[in-house]
């Protein structure tokens, strides 16, 4: 059996330390570099697209427990129908048109990918002049097109009570100026409602006690309604992606 002496056992653990210890570190480099590279190289996962809604009560959700509004079931149906979405709810209840187009900067201060615009309800309630209503969604859709920002615009149905001309003009800006400004159009929010009102039917079932606002039953039947014209809106951006 060999023998050294002490001090050249301590040298040759020394040196065999230090071969260690440079081989470890550089092990840990090239693992290092091996997983930097694994993970430039792996695809990054896409957010989901930002729909805004931007809107009054009907869309804050105004009288309904969290989960039972127009943006959070309008959410679950187009997920649902295979869209990686997250809706946004920009729903003031007791805005105006006006009071809409006041908002949007702050509405564009985080990510937008696309924005429904549901206003004009209260408008109505308050009997504002058409043309006012009407410039001002045609700004809150100029800003949006200046952004490049797809927009679908949801028309209102007007009461006959003040009378067939105010009606008319009414109803008529949403068409309009959708089609000036190129955005997408859903004519009626409340169209299950509609439908059944010129029916001569009662809709008093869909809807909360004060008349105005729909139950969550109600709102389930708007999205049905609703849903798969904004799904069209998504995968047409989708595919233009």
């Amino acid at each position: 059996m060999l023998a050294f002496p002490g001090s050249w056992v301590w040298l040759a653990y020394g040196a065999a330390g230090r071969i260690g210890k440079r081989c470890a570190a550089a092990g840990r480099r090239v693992a290092a570099g091996v997983a930097l590279g694994l993970a430039l190289a792996a695809p990054v996962a896409a957010e989901p697209l930002r729909l805004v809604a931007l809107g009054d009560s009907l869309t804050q959700g105004y009288g309904l427990a969290q989960g039972d509004g127009l943006v959070p079931q309008l959410q679950d149906w187009l997920r649902d129908a295979g869209h990686d979405v997250d809706v946004i709810n920009a729903g003031v209840s007791g805005d105006t048109t006006a009071g809409g187009l006041a908002r949007l900067d702050w509405t564009l201060a985080e990510p937008v990918d696309a924005m429904l615009v549901i206003l004009g309800g209260n408008d109505l309630l308050r009997g504002i002049d058409p043309g006012a209503s009407r410039s001002n969604l045609d700004g809150i859709l100029a800003r949006l097109g200046t952004e490049g920002i797809p927009a679908m615009l949801v028309g209102m149905p007007a009461p006959g009570n003040y009378g067939p001309e105010y009606r008319e003009a009414f109803e008529a800006m949403y068409p309009e100026l959708a089609e000036v400004h190129g955005a997408a159009f859903y004519p009626d929010l409340l169209q299950p409602m509609s439908d059944k009102a010129e029916a001569g039917l009662s809709f008093s079932d869909m809807m909360q006690d004060d008349h105005i606002h729909p139950n969550a039953e109600g709102v389930g039947v708007i999205v049905d309604a609703l849903g798969p014209v904004v799904s069209g809106f998504l995968a047409g951006m989708e595919e233009g992606a």
